[in-house]
């Protein structure tokens, strides 16, 4: 039977994996106080969205939102000229 000429890119690709696995494992110990960290970013950043929208974009922050509103797709017009 012939020999495998692969088998360095089976061990590259063992070595990738097992890398990987280690980074997520990391990660995994880095955000382990806080195991809702995206959740909970995410609330926030809906609670200045709905913050800045009732005040009509005008407050401080707000300007992020400035060149995703007053378009059809939004659905959301607001003077900002004023």
């Amino acid at each position: 039977m012939k020999k495998s000429k692969n088998m360095r890119q089976v061990g590259y690709s063992m070595i990738l994996v097992s890398a990987s696995l280690l980074a997520v494992l990391i990660i995994g110990v880095v955000i382990c106080e806080d195991v809702l960290y995206a959740d909970n970013m995410s609330r926030n950043n809906t609670a200045h969205f709905n913050e800045c929208k009732a005040n009509d974009f005008k407050t401080d922050g707000c300007e992020i939102y400035w060149d995703r509103i007053n378009n059809e797709i939004s659905g959301i017009y607001v003077d900002l000229e004023n």
